[in-house]
């Protein structure tokens, strides 16, 4: 029942499409994607490599990777970076996306910074209606194999949709605090694969509404519980986090904790809001997902595993992701002791 529900929606999305963004339980660990203002949040050339396999025990399992280059220009006190996602949503449904991303840094005293960042995105996206199964093939006994009448089950003349996208987003930190505001899809595109005239706009259901996240965390140091001399220059925290998102009608609450005694980094993470109803009647609950990270020198990885814990249940095959990040050395005019205790602000979980 799970899947046919997913089947049927994937036929809704063949004129109307009803998008909503991919999601990351590494949140942290791909900054860009989240909000434009952690561009050259590094203070040095960096790489990253996000992917996401989420519900891989059923056929309409959604797959994503992000590539990301970011850099921080210190004599503009500016942050630049790329990322070039892809997006595969069952056999169906595919999103590529270039993003070019600007941060700004504003100093606004010796412990407080705030950074503003803008981002412009083309995206490429395709859908193939072949294959798919309509309401009327189906019957209590299962799919009948007959015929559909439905006026799009041979549908032929999809199109390729390509759209221009901008967003914005602020960032405030110090070593302490983070919080961080984003808005994506400010000019909400239109989304239609049909070449069969619609009325266009988001009441429609034919555009990607705007998202909106807020995140935020609490930098708490255990550094004075360790006295042995060894372990003096390793890294003891534990930072409380959250993730709020809204997109349309959808809004998903991550609330988590990572402990780090570096190289090791360990995380639980809570998804949903569950007094909040979904379709009027079912919890808004996600998954609860686990983090293992390590970092070694300028070399980052992380894996965590989602846990069903909606109706799709542990038969989804939950949810697995992988994280890499590499961060060069910084060049010879960046090494004045102002700019690395300068990168040091950012209280951000890294793995």
């Amino acid at each position: 029942m799970k899947r046919l529900f997913l089947i049927l929606t994937f036929v809704n999305l063949v004129t109307v499409v009803f998008a909503q963004d991919p999601q990351f339980t590494q949140f942290y660990a791909a900054p860009l994607y989240h909000n434009p203002a952690f561009a050259g949040s590094g203070y040095a050339p960096r790489v990253m490599f996000n992917y996401r396999n989420q519900w891989p025990s059923l056929n309409a399992n959604f797959i994503t990777s992000v590539v990301s280059v970011d850099h921080f220009i210190d004599k503009a006190n500016s942050g630049i970076g790329i990322t070039l996602l892809n997006d595969a949503q069952g056999s169906r449904l595919k999103n590529t996306e270039f993003t070019a991303l600007y941060a700004y840094q504003l100093k606004l005293n010796n412990k407080n910074s705030l950074r503003l960042g803008l981002q412009g995105s083309y995206s490429v996206r395709g859908f193939d209606p072949s294959g798919l199964i309509f309401g009327d093939q189906l019957s209590n006994s299962g799919y009948t194999g007959s015929p559909s009448s439905d006026p799009y089950a041979n549908l032929t003349n999809m199109r390729t949709v390509r759209n221009f996208d901008v967003g914005s987003g602020a960032l405030f930190y110090n070593p302490k605090v983070f919080l961080g505001l984003s808005v994506n899809h400010i000019t909400q595109p239109t989304i239609t694969y049909s070449n069969q005239p619609t009325a266009a706009g988001c009441a429609n259901g034919d555009c990607i509404p705007r998202k909106y996240m807020l995140n935020g965390g609490y930098n708490i140091s255990l550094n004075h519980l360790v006295n042995a001399s060894a372990s003096s220059d390793r890294e003891f925290t534990v930072t409380p986090t959250f993730l709020y998102k809204k997109q349309g009608q959808f809004s998903q609450l991550d609330l988590g904790a990572y402990v780090t005694y570096t190289p090791l980094t360990l995380g639980l993470q809570y998804r949903g809001i569950p007094l909040k109803k979904v379709f009027s009647s079912f919890p808004n609950q996600d998954a609860i997902a686990a983090l293992v990270g390590f970092r070694f020198d300028n070399f980052s990885l992380g894996y965590s595993y989602d846990f069903t814990i909606s109706g799709l249940g542990s038969q989804s095959g939950g949810s697995h992701e992988f994280s890499l990040s590499y961060q060069l050395d910084k060049f010879d005019n960046d090494k004045s002791p102002y700019i690395k205790q300068r990168k040091k602000e950012l209280a951000c979980p890294k793995f």
